[in-house]
């Protein structure tokens, strides 16, 4: 893959498009939900579009793919269609900003994991930005509200699918081309979503309205991926990585919009500090990839 010159403003502009497409995709996510569909399902349909897109895209550009590893896309598919089916779980149970917020644990979740498979070496600064990290994600789980927040806790478990699959995205990263893994994925992931909205048997019939939700769902996350790839071509990692903290920023609006919903003081102050631990960390990560040696 050619790399283009460095374009600081183009990279923030695409990353800011992909968060704005990721926040879209929980808001319809939650009126899909509202429209009486399954979380699977709407994973379903998620894969559904996002293939058909991508498909489509690569029979008109006909790219050159290499010999895939197929058991390293299995792993990752299948982290990524638990992550983003828990993901769409969540958003009934809790605000859109509250799931969003615990879903950028997932860095540091493939941090902890590079450790033992990938045989990576975390110093302190590394550290600290996990704890930090964390402590938001505990502050979201509401532990003094009685009982933790069943939807913070599925969020949870979103967190750490996905950061598996950051981790397993790592072994494929530099040995094939971004649209191949897209494809595969997406196709991957579709197969998987289909075996488990038919053995679970959650499937109903689409209404219209639910049909064009779930056609948007896959078109804004095939986007959102485009858009994160176009950004990461044009700039490092460290610079453009931070911009997508505004995934919050549009979550949070679009919930207050559509549902009324709008971030209460512990949301503000789990996702505040949630984010400061993910800023250090994305600044440690720069620095360490500057460093000589």
């Amino acid at each position: 893959m050619n790399r283009i010159p460095h374009q600081p403003l183009a990279s923030a502009g695409f990353m800011l498009a992909a968060a704005a497409l990721v926040a879209g995709t929980t808001l319809l996510a939650k009126m899909a939900g509202a429209e009486g569909l399954h979380p699977l399902q709407v994973s379903h349909g998620r894969f559904l579009f996002a293939f058909i897109g991508i498909a489509t895209a690569t029979l008109v550009l006909r790219p050159t793919f290499t010999r895939p590893q197929w058991g390293t896309h299995a792993a990752r598919s299948l982290s990524g269609w638990t992550g983003i089916s828990l993901t769409f779980a969540a958003v009934q149970f809790i605000p859109l900003a509250d799931a969003t917020a615990i879903s950028f644990l997932n860095p540091v979740v493939a941090m902890l994991l590079a450790i033992p498979v990938l045989k990576e070496t975390v110093g302190p600064w590394r550290w600290a930005a996990a704890v930090i990290a964390l402590a938001g994600g505990a502050i979201l789980l509401r532990p003094g509200a009685g009982a933790l927040e069943p939807g913070a806790l599925i969020a949870l478990a979103a967190a750490l699918a996905m950061g598996v699959e950051i981790t397993i995205i790592k072994f494929l990263t530099g040995r094939e081309r971004p649209l191949q893994i897209l494809v595969i994925n997406n196709g991957m992931g579709l197969t998987i979503a289909t075996v488990a909205v038919l053995a679970t048997g959650v499937f109903v019939m689409p209404t219209p309205k639910a049909w064009l939700i779930l056609a948007g769902i896959g078109a804004m996350m095939a986007l959102a991926q485009t858009c994160f790839i176009q950004s990461m071509r044009r700039a490092d990692a460290s610079f453009a990585s931070p911009f997508f903290y505004a995934t919050l920023v549009f979550a949070a609006l679009y919930d207050g919009a559509v549902f009324g919903t709008w971030p209460d003081r512990v949301s503000l102050a789990g996702a505040g500090v949630i984010l400061a631990g993910g800023v250090l960390l994305a600044w440690r990560e720069g620095r360490l990839k500057r460093a000589p040696g």
